[in-house]
């Protein structure tokens, strides 16, 4: 399994940036978590958008869908030139009903509902949910295949749930939204201690941080999660590619 973070920026992107998206691969299966506002023109750097062939969201907050219309325009003009391709598969939560329904579009895009309590399978992958701790309904997410995982947190505050769902994995991707002198104060989000400290519990072999902050310097938050945490951590970077 190949894990390429396409965006790492939480609430809006930098200039020429992205808003927190990973892709995950595995036997020439393409799988999308979020699309938030620059991905899909990121994502093209490593995938052509009609090879893409699941996506799965965590929640409907802006910096998570904002590119969903722009993957759709992508689909429907392809099949205006003559190059139709199959339908493609949005995993989300169906509790808000007016975003659910926004995931199928046309005959290029369907919205497939996911719930905290099922195990689905995208392609190659076993994919579980948990639910986190954020101002609306948000999973975090386990992908499993040939004996590994990985474990994206998707936006939470510190969450107890989190620790026994994340058990064992082998990468752990992390929010990380807040500075240490922010904890408690921003709803929704954690600290760098406390990715490191999940990342502790949790046994998780590696962790990377992601849905960072645009003010300030990230490297400081990084330093929070290290002073828990005593494996290899590291901020996610754009286009590098993680084995597992």
């Amino acid at each position: 399994m190949k894990v390429i973070p396409v965006g790492i920026w939480g609430g809006y992107p930098k200039a020429n940036g992205a808003t927190s998206s990973f892709l995950i691969e595995h036997d020439r299966f393409h799988c999308l978590v979020d699309c938030g506002s620059g991905v899909l023109a990121s994502l093209q750097n490593y995938v052509p958008l009609e090879k893409l062939n699941a996506v799965v969201i965590s929640h409907y907050h802006a910096d998570h869908i904002a590119d969903i219309g722009s993957l759709q325009y992508s689909r429907l003009i392809n099949y205006y030139l003559g190059k139709p391709s199959t339908v493609l598969p949005i995993y989300a939560h169906d509790r808000d009903e007016e975003h659910f329904a926004q995931l199928s579009h046309k005959e290029q895009t369907i919205g497939v509902a996911i719930q905290e309590t099922d195990i689905v399978h995208i392609g190659p992958f076993e994919v579980s949910f948990c639910e986190t701790i954020h101002p609306v309904y948000c999973l975090a997410m386990k992908f499993k295949v040939d004996g590994r995982s990985v474990t994206l947190t998707a936006d939470t505050e510190w969450s107890d749930k989190l620790v026994k769902f994340a058990s064992g994995t082998d990468l752990l991707i992390s929010e990380a939204n807040l500075y240490e002198e922010h904890l408690g104060k921003a709803p929704g989000h954690m600290a760098g201690s406390e990715a490191g400290r999940l990342a502790k519990m949790t046994g998780a072999k590696r962790l990377v941080l992601t849905h960072l902050p645009l003010h300030g310097n990230p490297e400081d938050i990084l330093d929070a999660a290290k002073g828990v945490y005593e494996g290899h951590a590291e901020l996610a970077v754009v286009g590098k590619e993680y084995e597992v």
